[in-house]
């Protein structure tokens, strides 16, 4: 059965850092990419960085609003890929989900594809 798992969500103050990880199981991250998305109460899902499969290069993007200040990587020995959120603000504050598909193009399209495989999110609070 395929399954992701996230960890590492919590409370946080404002400019600080916390790293999230995305435990696959099922599959392997050969043929799988991996993407975050993002929920806040009360507003839409967001894109937030994803990670191609390693068959695809293991290419990375960001959503504008976290560039420079989180940076997704894998631990392809541990089945693993990690979001390290640094600089964290205020509106960082959402639901985290990790979620996985076989689509080639999936980083390119995550905005709009509906990924087959969804974790049961993590929440992280920015907060003084």
């Amino acid at each position: 059965q395929l399954q992701v798992v996230e960890s590492g969500g919590g409370l946080v103050e404002p400019g600080g850092s916390l790293r999230l990880s995305c435990a696959a199981s099922g599959f392997n991250l050969d043929d799988h990419a991996i993407g975050w998305y993002r929920q806040a109460p009360g507003k839409e899902r967001e894109t937030v960085s994803c990670i191609s499969s390693n068959n695809m290069g293991a290419r990375t993007t960001y959503a504008e609003s976290v560039q420079g200040r989180f940076s997704i990587s894998k631990d392809n020995a541990k089945n693993t890929v990690y979001l390290q959120m640094n600089s964290l603000k205020v509106e960082d504050t959402a639901i985290y989900y990790c979620t996985a598909d076989t689509f080639d193009y999936f980083c390119y399209q995550y905005d709009t594809v509906n990924p087959t495989t969804w974790g049961q999110g993590t929440q992280v609070t920015v907060s003084s």
